[in-house]
């Protein structure tokens, strides 16, 4: 490699290595990024057999090959809106039952957050590729100010106060949690014939805090590491592996498999995830079919399997009769779920090109869990997108991709410290919307 090159992947990787401790969470596909990068992002994440410039390293590495020298570059600004709604049935309780989280509107602050996304692959030879990438995994975001309770007022009147404060939606004052994901990679392609085989070892590195959860205190296994800790870190090494074969001149499947990442507990949230705070990134795999209606038009069809089960504090029921952080103990309660992709791309000159894609998923929240989901409601279940690139010239083109999810509710009843209250019913929600701003520069012919 010559020193170009060689300053070129040093930066990426430095610039990796900063990304990752500045970046925000998110929610899109539960907490999983709905795609990578601008070309990929505004076809709802959809060609999975259909790689056409360096982030297909992130999609699916077997496509690296063919697509020459490139460096990608994409920063997401990403909006998502969460709020909760509690309705108290005061004319249907019986004396003396009322509601612990807060009834009315509680809307969650911090709702613009920036996603880096960086791709560089290397031409090795016509039928081999070499590649580096960093992206966001995706993450989970809440922040609930210290809004006003009627419950914890109440409570935290007594004496001794039956609760740490005297407002908050779990009588713990500003509540929320911030997990954030990135995985960094390194990987090789090569092409015999119609086929073509990727593989790219992968380092996790993630960041989580919590904080307002002190009212469970009575509920965990470690009560010193249950809330209010600040930043957490965990790492851990996993692994992708992807294919791409050509049905024909212009039709082609593809597929992608990502292991499951064990990670480095969260020793500061030891009391809080299963496990003594265990969070590890679930296995996922895409699956699809592309085709070339003509030389200018593509569309990409996939389905993609995120298994939440692997990770127990994810997808155990927080309904569990065990302490927080204890072995097997309670979660969120999320479910495995299935996307479905489409995405259409239109060459309509040298220099344009014009994106569109739809994505629709299963719901991973159950509303018997929807009170601890209050702090992760990824209950979105479709991503409507677009986009284009222009073709400044041969070496550099300039990328966008927009999204919107609709908006999407879970209601279930209110579980509270004391038991569960069937007269208060909580309703998360969310809708989001982001516009990712993307930057590519070719080498070589």
């Amino acid at each position: 490699m010559n020193r170009h090159l060689k300053n070129i992947t040093m930066g990426l990787l430095l610039t990796s290595a900063v990304s990752v401790t500045a970046m925000d969470a998110f929610a899109t596909e539960g907490y999983f990024s709905h795609g990578a990068g601008a070309r990929n992002k505004a076809m709802a994440g959809a060609g999975v057999a259909d790689g056409r410039d360096a982030t297909a390293m992130i999609v699916n590495p077997a496509s690296m090959v063919g697509n020459g020298t490139e460096l990608n570059v994409a920063v997401s600004l990403f909006s998502p809106k969460r709020k909760f709604t509690g309705v108290f049935d005061a004319a249907g309780a019986p004396p003396g039952v009322g509601p612990f989280t807060p009834v009315g509107e509680v809307e969650s602050s911090e709702n613009l957050f920036a996603i880096p996304n960086i791709a560089f692959v290397k031409a090795i030879d016509d039928t081999s590729s070499w590649g580096i990438s960093m992206t966001a995994n995706g993450g989970m975001n809440t922040d609930y100010r210290n809004v006003p309770n009627g419950t914890c007022q109440f409570l935290f009147g007594q004496v001794p106060p039956q609760v740490p404060a005297d407002n908050g939606v779990y009588c713990g004052g500003d509540t929320g949690i911030n997990l954030s994901q990135a995985l960094i990679s390194i990987g090789y392609a090569k092409q015999m014939g119609n086929f073509k085989f990727g593989i790219a070892p992968i380092f996790a590195f993630q960041v989580f805090e919590a904080k307002g959860l002190a009212v469970f205190g009575g509920a965990t296994s470690n009560p010193a590491a249950l809330t209010n800790n600040g930043s957490s870190k965990s790492t851990g090494f996993g692994g992708k592996i992807g294919l791409e074969y050509a049905l024909a001149d212009n039709i082609r499947i593809g597929g992608m498999y990502q292991t499951k990442i064990d990670m480095s507990e969260f020793d500061e949230y030891a009391g809080l995830f299963a496990d003594g705070g265990d969070f590890d990134i679930p296995s996922n795999y895409q699956i699809g079919i592309s085709a070339d209606l003509s030389p200018d038009l593509t569309i990409n069809v996939d389905y993609k399997h995120i298994n939440y089960s692997d990770a127990g504090s994810v997808s155990n029921p927080s309904s569990i009769m065990l302490p927080f952080g204890s072995a097997g103990g309670p979660g969120f309660g999320w479910d495995d779920i299935d996307i479905f992709k489409v995405g259409v791309e239109w060459r309509a000159n040298d220099q344009w090109s014009l994106r569109a894609g739809y994505a629709t998923n299963s719901q991973p929240v159950n509303g018997s869990d929807i009170t601890l989901n209050i702090l992760a409601p990824g209950v979105v279940t479709s991503h409507i997108t677009g986009g284009g690139e222009f073709k400044l010239n041969d070496r550099h083109s300039f990328e966008l991709a927009l999204m919107y999810a609709p908006n999407t509710s879970v209601a279930g009843n209110e579980v509270t410290p004391f038991g569960p209250n069937p007269f208060h019913v909580l309703t998360a929600e969310m809708k989001q919307y982001e516009a990712t701003f993307g930057w590519k520069m070719k080498f070589g012919n």
